[in-house]
C-alpha cells in the first residue's frame, strides 16, 4: 500500500493537509501580519513608555519607523529567497496529494515542450488529446487517440480546430481513422470532462512553482499560445513583496503615532484588521483587472502600493510631532 493510500485511511489526513497548505496561506496574507504585529509592537512599547526614553536618546519617531520598515524589507526579500521556495513546494507536495485522494482520479492535463496533453475517461472510453496551441475557447492542431480500458486502440481523431467552450467538444473537419479505414467527418460532437473554464483553473494555482519553475511554465504558455498574463501578474506580486511588507509596516506605524495610543488595543486592533480587508480587496481587484487584461500587468500590481504609499508620505509629514 502507498503511502498515499495508507494516507487517505487515515481519518487525520486532513490536518496532514492543512499543515502542508499553511505556509503558503501564511505567505500570502504575509503583509497583513505584518501590519498587524506592528501594531502589536506600538501598544507594547507605549506600555512601557519606551517612547519617552528613545526621545531622550534622540531616536524621533520617523527614526523608529525608518528602522522597522528597514528591516521589514529586509525580511521580505529572505522570504522570496527562501520561506517562498519552501513554501512553493511544501504546496506542490499539498496539491499532489489531494489529487490523489480525490474519487476522480481518471483525467489530467498537462503542458509539456509538445503542447496540452489532457487523459480523459468517459464511459470506459480512454482519450489522450494533443493540441499545439490553445486560443480562447479553441483547440489548435488537434490529435485524439482513444483506448479501450485495457488500452486497446479504437481510433484516432485529427483536427485543425476544436470547440471547448463547453464538455461537449464541437470538432471542425475530424479526420477519424478506425479499423485501417479513413473518414472525415465535417461537424464531430465528443463529450469530455474538460471545457475552457476547466482547463484554465488547473493551471491557474502558481503558488506550488518555483521562482525558476515559472519562468519554464512561462516559456511552455507561450510555445502553446496560452496566456501568460497570469504567470506575468503572479511574478511582479512576488516581486512586491518586500516593499509591500515595508509599506504595511509603516503604514501600521503611522495609524498608532497618530492614534497617540488613546485607543483600546481592541480599538486599534479592529481598525487594522478593517484596513488589511480593504487593502487585500483593492490589491485582488487591481491584479484581477491585469490578469484580464483591462489594465497594464506593472500597473495591477504597483499601482496600489504607489497610493497606499503616498498615503504614508503624507503621514510622515508631520510625524515626530505625534
Amino acid at each position: 500500500m502507498s503511502f498515499v493510500e495508507k494516507l487517505n485511511l487515515n481519518p487525520a489526513y486532513p490536518l496532514y493537509l492543512s499543515v502542508l497548505n499553511a505556509p503558503s496561506i501564511v505567505f500570502d496574507i504575509l503583509p497583513f501580519i505584518f501590519l498587524i504585529s506592528t501594531q502589536f509592537f506600538f501598544i507594547n512599547l507605549a506600555e512601557k513608555d519606551e517612547f519617552s526614553i528613545f526621545k531622550l536618546n534622540g531616536l524621533t519617531n520617523f527614526k523608529i519607523l525608518n528602522i522597522i520598515s528597514i528591516f521589514s524589507f529586509v525580511f521580505g526579500v529572505i522570504a522570496i529567497l527562501f520561506f517562498y521556495t519552501l513554501s512553493s513546494s511544501l504546496k506542490n507536495y499539498y496539491l499532489e496529494i489531494k489529487n490523489n485522494l480525490t474519487t476522480d482520479k481518471k483525467y489530467l492535463a498537462v503542458i509539456t515542450d509538445n503542447g496540452l496533453w489532457i487523459k480523459d475517461e468517459i464511459n470506459g472510453i480512454i482519450s489522450i488529446t494533443n493540441a499545439d496551441k490553445i486560443n480562447n475557447n479553441f483547440l489548435n492542431d488537434v490529435s485524439i487517440v482513444q483506448f479501450d480500458k485495457d488500452y486497446n486502440l479504437i481510433k484516432t481523431i485529427i483536427s485543425k480546430k476544436i470547440n471547448i467552450e463547453n464538455k461537449e467538444w464541437m470538432i471542425e473537419e475530424a479526420t477519424i481513422n478506425q479499423n485501417n479505414s479513413k473518414q472525415i467527418v465535417k461537424n464531430l460532437k465528443i463529450n469530455s470532462n474538460f471545457n475552457e473554464k476547466k482547463i484554465n483553473n488547473l493551471f491557474s494555482n502558481l503558488s506550488s512553482f518555483s521562482f525558476w519553475e515559472l519562468e519554464k511554465i512561462k516559456r511552455d504558455y507561450q510555445a502553446l499560445g496560452y496566456s501568460t498574463r497570469e504567470v506575468m501578474v503572479y511574478k511582479n506580486k512576488m516581486y512586491s513583496v518586500p516593499i509591500y511588507l515595508a509599506i504595511m509596516t509603516l503604514l501600521s506605524g503611522i495609524i498608532m503615532f497618530n492614534s497617540k495610543y488613546k485607543k483600546s488595543k481592541t480599538i486599534n486592533i479592529i481598525i487594522g484588521i478593517f484596513i488589511s480587508v480593504l487593502i487585500y480587496y483593492v490589491s485582488y481587484f487591481s491584479n484581477l483587472l491585469g490578469t484580464n487584461n483591462k489594465i497594464p500587468i506593472i500597473l495591477s500590481i504597483w499601482l496600489p502600493l504607489t497610493i497606499i504609499g503616498l498615503f504614508c508620505l503624507i503621514g510622515l509629514v508631520r510625524v515626530n510631532d505625534k
